[in-house]
């Protein structure tokens, strides 16, 4: 079985640098702990029967800005960002190549469009795609059973029956959802008002924001509040359709053109015991089980 595994490795480092683990330092002295631990977490999973890796890209924000901070001034930055993990983007991603895994890093895009973008062009090629990561947007991604969500920390994988058990509407309405209750993580604001629920009931009838009448007394579903959540979406629709375009995900980012180049290997000998060396990670030498040469 052909699976192809897609990684937000912008997630899994922050995961690791905040997880309550020893911390580790390199040879020169700098912290490193989120670079080790991510890599550590990636072998866990290369290594997990489970899953059955074949075929694994790992994408990340390099910076954490994207274009969409030239579309609307509120969205996130990497301001606030601890600054040994911040250090740690360029680490992380040579951590990736020491595996032998293909690494998608993105300028102007950012991981999550990567995700989205690898979903797009290989989903039809492969029995399924799992995309690692809990971000709510790539809930857009889902398809059937053919693509779907999983969240490591929890457990848990989401398909497109799921996904509308949980959100209360289909993929295509994520980033409408999103636009209209906003997405903190983002620095998504939403329309007042519109909180998870309101806004899925909306949009399990009308699908886009685009669709929904300006009046509520034109509106075919009852929603508590509706006369104040039509008032406040009348008001601020340009708003709500500039965070519908933060929301959706672009499925053109620059990532690997064949799935040939996806193919997972094992874990290159001299390039990984480099990398343990540089990182003054002894422990994590001996883990793989595969090697690639």
């Amino acid at each position: 079985m052909t699976r192809l595994h897609l990684v937000d490795g912008t997630f899994e480092l922050f995961r690791a640098h905040f997880a309550p683990r020893p911390g580790q330092r390199d040879a020169s002295g700098r912290d490193v702990k989120a670079t080790v631990g991510l890599a550590s977490s990636l072998l866990q999973l290369l290594e997990d029967e489970e899953e059955a890796v074949s075929h694994i890209a790992v994408a990340f924000d390099n910076p954490v800005e994207s274009f969409r901070n030239d579309l609307f001034d509120g969205y996130k930055t990497g301001e606030g960002m601890p600054e040994e993990l911040a250090a740690q983007f360029d680490a992380a991603e040579r951590a990736t190549a020491a595996l032998g895994v293909t690494v998608w890093s993105m300028d102007r895009y950012e991981a999550d469009d990567a995700l989205a973008s690898g979903a797009a062009r290989f989903r039809d090629q492969v029995e399924q795609v799992r995309l690692m990561t809990p971000d709510k947007d790539l809930g857009q991604s889902i398809r059937g059973t053919r693509v779907v969500q999983i969240d490591r920390m929890r457990k848990r994988l989401t398909n497109e029956k799921t996904l509308r058990e949980l959100r209360g509407v289909g993929p295509a309405s994520i980033p409408d959802w999103l636009g209209l209750m906003g997405d903190s993580a983002d620095g998504i604001p939403g329309i007042p008002g519109f909180g998870a629920k309101s806004a899925a009931a909306v949009l399990a009838h009308y699908e886009r924001i685009e669709a929904i009448p300006e009046d509520a007394a034109d509106w075919e579903v009852a929603v508590r509040g509706a006369k104040r959540l039509a008032g406040n979406l009348a008001a601020r629709r340009d708003e709500a359709l500039l965070y519908k375009r933060l929301a959706t995900l672009a499925e053109d980012a620059p990532i690997s053109r064949s799935l040939a180049e996806l193919e997972w290997r094992g874990v290159p000998r001299g390039a990984f015991e480099d990398f343990c060396a540089e990182m003054n990670a002894d422990r994590l030498r001996s883990r793989p089980r595969r090697w690639a040469d």
